[in-house]
């Protein structure tokens, strides 16, 4: 089973929490691809236009999908950076909160948690977050467990991570999650990254 991967990408996103991710789930493809074995996954970026996305510190991006011609998306992939312009358009919000209904799971990176948070996916659930942003997560939707001792929490349907970095540990987590452990192990090496598995406190 391939599963299409849809990240989300907007004006100010940081690069790694979606680039991260990215190459995670296509290493993962063409590992597998070189051994034989049908691509687990499929990747595209997907923004609200097909209009270019400029990231943070100016990188250029051209979405590959639109919210309306994105299709089914397996695991919705919510990447952090400046997100309070994205916090503050319902159809942003909507948007998410229906792919994620609709998907197998929902991930987010940094500040991504806080749209999954406006989005009411984390209600009652633990989740984290970067650590600098833990107390604006908490203070803004006092229902979400606040974590900022583990670079991901996964409570099975929505999977939340750290900050940049901690993006890639969580994905090499789906990788083994969704395929094998095997695969997220060579994807690591494949990547030359030492995986920081299981979930491990911050500074760790």
């Amino acid at each position: 089973m391939t599963r299409t991967v849809g990240i989300y990408i907007f004006d100010n996103v940081e690069v790694l929490d979606f680039a991260g991710p990215y190459e995670v789930f296509t290493c993962a493809s063409r590992v597998a691809g070189g051994k034989g074995m049908a691509a687990p996954f499929r990747v595209q970026t997907i923004a609200a236009s097909s209009a270019p996305v400029r990231a943070r510190a100016g990188l250029v991006l051209h979405p590959e999908s639109t919210f309306a011609d994105a299709g089914q998306v397996d695991v919705l992939m919510i990447p952090g950076g400046v997100v309070d312009a994205e916090l503050a358009r319902p159809e942003v919000i909507a948007w998410i909160a229906a792919s994620a209904r609709s998907s197998e799971l929902a991930a987010s990176v940094c500040t991504g948690a806080l749209l999954l948070a406006q989005a009411g996916l984390l209600d009652g659930l633990e989740a984290t977050t970067h650590w600098e942003d833990a107390a604006a997560l908490q203070a803004g939707w006092p229902q979400v467990q606040v974590r900022t001792d583990r670079r991901w929490v996964d409570t099975g349907k929505i999977i939340t991570s750290g900050g940049i970095s901690a993006g890639i540990d969580m994905s090499l987590h789906l990788v083994e999650r969704l395929a094998s452990r095997e695969l997220a192990l060579l994807t690591a090496r494949q990547m030359e990254y030492e995986w920081r598995h299981p979930a491990r406190p911050h500074g760790v």
